[in-house]
């Protein structure tokens, strides 16, 4: 080794070069969380909604509520499942305010199950009702959360 000159051990990499090695897998793992992840984010909820050509796509109202009844009959206030009986005393806190309910019922309810909950909102003093729907040509079986209403 000679005064004034740097050696460098045989078999080591410059520097100036940055392995991307480590950087690339936390970005793989993060990409994987992510695909994981979204479609967790919307309704978990699988409706069947009809379909019309006179919808329109309707952002959400700050104040608002999701309700919704599957092909089994069962009702969900914001994916939360309540029994029909318990409807009216889930939505006391909302009464007679200017909070717009989402209706999203499944193609296979039968429309009694859609006027008694039609009732409990009534009895509730909630007014605004949007029928949510899919508008024509849209893919069947997907959850139609905030996709198309109809005017209230």
């Amino acid at each position: 080794m000679a005064f004034g000159r740097l050696e460098r051990p045989r078999g080591s990499q410059p520097m100036s070069e940055i392995n991307m090695t480590p950087l690339i897998d936390v970005m793989l793992v993060l990409l994987v969380i992510f695909m994981l992840t979204a479609p967790l984010l919307t309704s978990s909820l699988k409706l069947d909604l009809p379909q019309t050509e006179g919808t329109t796509p309707q952002e959400p109202v700050p104040q608002s509520v999701r309700l919704d009844l599957s092909a089994s009959g069962e009702v969900f206030v914001d994916d939360e499942a309540v029994a029909l009986e318990a409807l009216g005393a889930r939505l006391e806190p909302l009464r007679g305010g200017d909070t717009q309910v989402h209706l999203r019922a499944d193609k296979a309810v039968p429309y009694g199950r859609v006027a008694e909950v039609l009732g409990a909102l009534q009895k509730a003093e909630l007014h605004r009702v949007a029928f949510m729907a899919d508008p024509v040509g849209a893919q069947q079986g997907i959850s139609g959360a905030g996709r198309a209403a109809s005017a209230p």
